[in-house]
């Protein structure tokens, strides 16, 4: 008899009462941000000092000028824009002493997020060198071409990538293979961990027999990764799934179940609770609603009679082609670049297991180029996209539909036959 792992909660009751508590610091903190809103919008300007992230050209009636992204020394990331003059051909890395122009355009849902907002700026340095940017120059050095630079310290160090290179991989569906997020730190997880177990497990076997590995080596790869998160300087994505992972560790510490809709939404609350300008952010509710399909696809699929005998061959296949299928429509709710090449993103997503942690072993031998035939043939794939925004009466109802998935097969059937009809209807008759 396998004794199962007890839930997070004792009750519906106390997930509710827990839930609502940590709403409560999230509506008290979104109520703190809001004066410092309405604050930055009483105030015809002020200064600040900034650091150029990235740069690209745009143009409008025959004129081109430069579209900046910025990070202040607070913290905020906002774009402006500046004319395109030999001055401000290459600014990013430089540090900017910025003149801030609110405007009442900026909404509060911007504040917390990314906005745009009118300037007026002087350069006044360069970012200090870091070990970080002497890594990215290292990096480079492995490349001949700007593209495969670019993506290597994207997928490394969380360099942000030019405009051009983005659209080549959103045309491709892998945007989230090159953001660094939650599939990175498990796939380093997993490196790290699994390194360290080959050197831990002997010396426990003779030394040590008592101790507990996950403790043991979970602690010091958790430490070693808040390392890396820091050293990329902490982008969002990377932080919260930093969070959520530190949560699941100490689950499994406890013996709680993982697999479960009320531990997800605790550890978004708790994301929530901690920071509260996550509420704003498309990336942060996209990537709950892929644990959400992930743990949907693992709940019904461990109910059929096949999951005991395929266990391995079902996860493997199904998670990666039922979250793409599942997620089409979520993703289409807000970004409508439709391409048919996207249908390889499941197999492209299976193969960056494997390719990520290669990549690094052969950068780390000086061998970095190895794969930049093949990654510039397949970015060039990409072609005669479109675009295809879901309408909001679509969306609405099938996000109702995928949280009745839950606690019904029927419902969770429907949901996945409207979502593969959707597909067919992107890739076959758009």
């Amino acid at each position: 008899m396998i004794l199962e792992k007890p839930p997070l909660f004792g009750s519906r009751k106390e997930f509710i009462i827990v839930v609502a508590l940590l709403m409560g610091v999230l509506l008290f903190r979104l109520f703190l941000l809001y004066s410092d809103y309405r604050e930055f919008l009483a105030k015809p300007f002020f200064y600040t000092n900034a650091t150029v992230l990235m740069q690209y050209t745009k143009s409008r009636n025959g004129k081109s000028y430069q579209v900046l992204k910025l990070r202040s020394r607070d913290g905020k990331v906002f774009y402006t824009t500046t004319r395109h003059t030999r001055r401000s051909r290459e600014l990013t890395g430089k540090i900017v002493r910025v003149k801030m122009i609110p405007e009442s355009t900026i909404s509060f849902a911007d504040y917390l997020g990314t906005f745009y907002i009118k300037t007026k700026f002087r350069i006044i340095g360069e970012v200090k060198e870091s070990e970080r940017s002497k890594l990215a120059e290292w990096i480079s050095s492995q490349h001949r071409d700007q593209e495969m630079k670019r993506f290597y310290q994207a997928i490394f160090l969380a360099i942000p990538i030019d405009k051009r290179l983005r659209e080549k991989i959103s045309g491709l569906g892998v945007s989230h293979l090159v953001a660094l997020s939650g599939f990175h730190l498990t796939i380093l997880w997993g490196l790290v961990y699994g390194l360290l177990s080959l050197l831990y497990r002997p010396a426990q076997q003779r030394w040590f027999p008592y101790r507990f590995m996950l403790l043991d080596l979970g602690a010091v790869t958790l430490a070693i990764l808040g390392y890396y998160l820091w050293f990329v300087g902490h982008p969002p994505s990377l932080l919260r799934s930093y969070v959520m992972l530190l949560v699941a560790w100490m689950a499994l510490l406890l013996g709680i179940e993982l697999l479960s809709f009320q531990f997800l939404g605790f550890v978004a609350m708790i994301l929530l609770a901690l920071f509260p300008d996550l509420a704003a952010s498309l990336g942060f509710w996209f990537s709950i609603a892929g644990v959400f399909y992930i743990y949907l696809v693992l709940y019904w699929s461990e109910k059929s009679r096949m999951w005991l005998r395929h266990k391995w061959t079902i996860s493997l296949f199904s998670i990666p082609v039922g979250i793409f299928v599942l997620m089409l429509p979520v993703v289409h709710m807000v970004f409508g670049m439709t391409c048919r090449w996207q249908l390889l993103s499941p197999i492209l997503s299976l193969l960056f297991i494997p390719f990520y942690p290669l990549s690094i072993v052969l950068h780390l031998v000086g061998a970095g180029n190895l794969f930049d035939s093949y990654l510039l043939a397949l970015f060039a794939l990409p072609s005669g996209c479109h675009k295809h925004i879901m309408p909001a009466w679509a969306a609405a109802g099938y996000i109702l539909l995928s949280l009745g998935s839950i606690g019904s097969r029927t419902v969770f059937t429907v949901t996945a036959g409207l979502a593969l009809i959707y597909l067919f209807y992107l890739f076959v008759f758009v």
